[in-house]
């Protein structure tokens, strides 16, 4: 198989460059370089691989534990991962054929009886109580799916987000800075934390946020072998104070958003807030500045308490996606 470029690989997968330089990153994919060609591209061994990550991503297993299954070759600690989640499963079906069960029972009181009171009916039914206190925190039933043409749906059902928040961002100065290279990302990560340690940020703006976003969007127009997208990456600044090249000081307006909260690695997640509010029958999409993502952000949650941790791992970041939206008009 001939060798593929990151950008025709992402375009073929369906997933961002982005993605698959984290990948890399934490040591699940391997890609290569060219002679005079400053870029990734990935043989037939690596395609392979990342068909099988994407398999298992669709499965619900975690990055940490793909890699485990992937590089560690070990029958049985695959089986062990792959019962966990069939059990972890198999409790959310439960929870959720307890709640049908509770429901059902709810709808045939009240069909006897269309005069009793809702209250009345809940507190009186001690066995009702029983039920719904031993009921866990759980996500909609998943049924097992092991054919490949059912997987996408599995995941789309999966996918329903039952966690958006609406949140609202307060204006702000920010320290700004922006690269336009291979991992941009990284680059924009290593200025601004050393800018945060430079100033003691923890002590001169303890309630900092931190925001990220592509500046400029990736691109199928970019000519190959050029980076195919930016990134810029903010924090949350005390008014009046200085900041060192390459870092710039900007206004952010804030507004109102909806977010989404993932674990690093899981950007296909935007496709699933982006549908959340599409659908919405509350709020609409409300493109603003930056433009280069519409407005939309990448919040670091818990900044300056992972800065400051020399345990803290990057594939334990929590981050919030953040869609700006406004109200429908009535």
């Amino acid at each position: 198989m001939e060798l593929q470029t990151i950008s025709k690989v992402s375009e073929y997968f369906n997933v961002s460059t982005r993605t698959l330089r984290y990948y890399e990153k934490i040591g699940l994919l391997k890609s290569l370089r060219m002679d005079d060609y400053a870029y990734r591209v990935y043989d037939g061994c690596a395609i392979l691989r990342l068909e099988q990550i994407l398999i298992l991503r669709k499965l619900q297993i975690p990055l940490k534990d793909i890699k485990r299954i992937l590089t560690g070759g070990d029958t049985a600690e695959a089986m062990d991962i792959f019962i966990g989640k069939v059990n972890s499963l198999s409790a959310e079906i439960n929870a959720m054929e307890t709640i049908r069960k509770i429901l059902s029972g709810l709808i045939n009181q009240l069909k006897k009886n269309l005069e009793i009171k809702v209250d009345q009916l809940l507190l009186a039914d001690e066995s009702v109580i029983s039920m719904i206190d031993s009921i866990a925190k759980t996500r909609p039933d998943l049924k097992e799916k092991v054919k490949m043409d059912n997987l996408n749906k599995a995941e789309k059902d999966a996918s329903k987000l039952n966690d958006v928040r609406i949140v609202y961002l307060p204006p702000a100065e920010v320290a700004s800075v922006q690269f336009y290279c291979e991992e941009p990302e990284w680059k924009a990560t290593a200025a601004i934390d050393k800018f945060a340690r430079l100033i003691e940020l923890g002590k001169v703006k303890p309630d900092t946020r931190h925001y990220g976003f592509n500046n400029p969007n990736p691109s199928p127009d970019i000519p190959e072998g050029q980076p195919d997208h930016g990134y810029e990456m903010w924090v949350t600044i005390p008014e009046g104070i200085e900041v060192p090249e390459p870092i710039v000081k900007k206004k952010f307006d804030g507004g109102m958003y909806a977010a989404h909260v993932i674990k690093m690695g899981g950007f296909h997640e935007w496709g699933w807030l982006w549908e959340w509010v599409q659908k919405s029958e509350v709020y609409d999409y409300d493109v603003r500045e930056p433009l280069s993502m519409g407005g939309c952000l990448e919040e670091h949650l818990n900044y300056l308490n992972n800065l400051n941790d020399p345990g803290f791992k990057e594939e334990d970041m929590q981050l919030d996606l953040l869609m700006p939206v406004k109200k429908k008009s009535k």
